[in-house]
């Protein structure tokens, strides 16, 4: 596993929420775009499994897990900006699928994702993630639409 997953510290967490800026229409995934989010994201006792993701010892990444079902799990993801548009989510992703099969007890896993985030999407479909379906879903101060994808074990 080229990534290290870790359990995010508080100081981790501030550095992601206040610290990342994405470019252009990729800054819907500042933390600081949603508050409520935000809140949720720095307080230790509400975020959840986060983990921090580290690539020869330097925070790369997040990643969070949530059950949702009896053997299905919802993840979420956020890469450092510098480190976008290099190739490198692939890499990244394959190791939290296998993290997560490694460590939860899953069938199946899923993720959603903004539709404008074509170049996400792509990669998504590349891993072996299926579209689910599109909803629309209130957040960063408008309405926006959402497409579910979901990833079967040993599909």
């Amino acid at each position: 596993m080229s990534y290290c997953f870790r359990p995010i510290t508080q100081e981790q967490a501030e550095d992601i929420a206040y610290n990342w800026h994405y470019e252009g229409d990729y800054s819907f995934y500042d933390m600081e775009a949603d508050q409520e989010d935000l809140q949720a994201f720095l307080n230790p006792y509400t975020r959840g499994n986060i983990f921090a993701v580290l690539k020869k010892q330097e925070l790369a990444a997040y990643f969070s897990i949530m059950t949702v079902a009896d053997q299905t799990m919802e993840i979420g993801l956020g890469m450092k900006p510098s480190l976008t548009g290099k190739g490198l989510g692939y890499d990244f992703l394959k190791n939290a699928i296998d993290f997560v099969l490694a460590n939860y007890p899953c069938e199946m896993i899923t993720l959603s994702v903004a539709t404008f985030n074509l170049r996400a999407i792509k990669l998504y479909r590349k891993v072996g993630f299926k579209d689910a379906h599109t909803y629309m879903q209130a957040t960063n101060g408008g309405v926006y639409e959402f497409l579910k994808m979901d990833y079967i074990k040993g599909y």
